[in-house]
């Protein structure tokens, strides 16, 4: 318990102090841009939802078999922690059909959407899924149908398995859709409980291992929830390889994320919920959920949970 002890009293600190806007700000300083000029073609524009945000070329990921092979999508690959992830914007209503090639071409298990269809009365993501009503979507372009085959709502999140079919060839593939639902753009889940029961009912589907093509993760822009997903099971898969917590430099893990995707994690806020959600993951992995978390002062009342109530919920709920 001393190791999370540590990273506990670490994390009041930065709390007491107000220093997660200087972390932040740090970070963004040492940030290494790379080119993205494929991004910015002209015949490129209306891929991407937004001006601000496009994938560096080096790590672009590449559409197959059409004549343009861009897709506002970036592979980010974190080699000691054998993880892959595609992080992507959320489909565009033009672009949702080069969406389901990418997951046909790169061999994709488990899409983990983090974002609403529509907030704050915006359309933040076109509709790539059919619902229960419709059955299945056609997109004749890339030639791929959609098909629902199951769907189970939970208060936060809502688990999805959907049937892609290759129209050329007729194979079909299962793919499984964790679409957590209670995520505010640009804010932080309730509780790094609910979070982090997400993010082990995704793993516990085995989609995020290294005998699957690389798990998509998009928000609206691909970038802010998308980043602290990745960023917060790498982390935690990387404290349970070294069995040493604190060798784990969240920093430095999140400046190499941000080597192939620009902008990982867009608010101080977000930041410290990553911090906050790796140092409780922590204690389950190192089998401290004896240790409470120490009341917070600060920070909203939502984050004042203790993990024992959490982890004895089991992680399956």
């Amino acid at each position: 318990g001393v190791v999370t002890l540590e990273m506990d009293q670490e994390f009041e600190d930065m709390d007491s102090d107000g220093r997660w806007q200087n972390l932040y700000i740090e970070i963004r300083n040492q940030s290494h841009e790379c080119p993205f000029k494929i991004a910015k073609y002209p015949e490129n524009r209306y891929r991407n939802r937004y001006r601000d945000v496009n994938p560096f070329d080096h790590s672009r990921v590449k559409l197959g078999s059409t004549e343009n092979d861009y897709i506002n999508a970036s592979l980010v690959v974190m080699e000691e922690a054998q993880r892959r992830y595609i992080l992507t914007q959320g489909p565009l209503k033009n672009t949702c059909s080069h969406f389901w090639m990418m997951i046909w071409e790169q061999r994709t298990k488990a899409i983990i959407m983090l974002n609403r269809v529509m907030e704050k009365g915006a359309e933040k993501c076109a509709q790539y899924w059919p619902t229960a009503t419709e059955q299945d979507m056609a997109f004749r372009d890339t030639g791929f149908l959609v098909t629902l085959l199951s769907e189970d709502v939970k208060s936060y999140y809502t688990t999805r398995v959907l049937q892609l079919q290759n129209v050329h060839t007729g194979e079909k593939r299962e793919i499984y859709h964790f679409h957590y639902t209670t995520w505010p753009d640009f804010g932080v889940p309730d509780s790094p409980a609910s979070f982090l029961n997400f993010l082990f009912k995704v793993r516990e589907s085995t989609s995020l291992g290294a005998d699957h093509g690389p798990a998509v993760v998009h928000c609206s822009a691909g970038i802010g929830r998308s980043g602290t997903f990745s960023l917060v099971d790498t982390c935690l898969v990387l404290m349970d390889k070294r069995k040493d917590p604190s060798s784990v430099d969240i920093k430095s893990i999140l400046l190499d994320m941000r080597k192939y995707r620009m902008g990982l994690i867009q608010t101080p806020d977000q930041l410290r919920f990553s911090y906050l959600a790796v140092l409780e993951g922590a204690k389950y992995i190192m089998g401290d959920s004896s240790v409470q978390v120490t009341r917070r002062t600060c920070p909203p009342a939502s984050f004042m949970f203790s993990s024992q109530m959490f982890w004895t919920q089991g992680h399956l709920g």
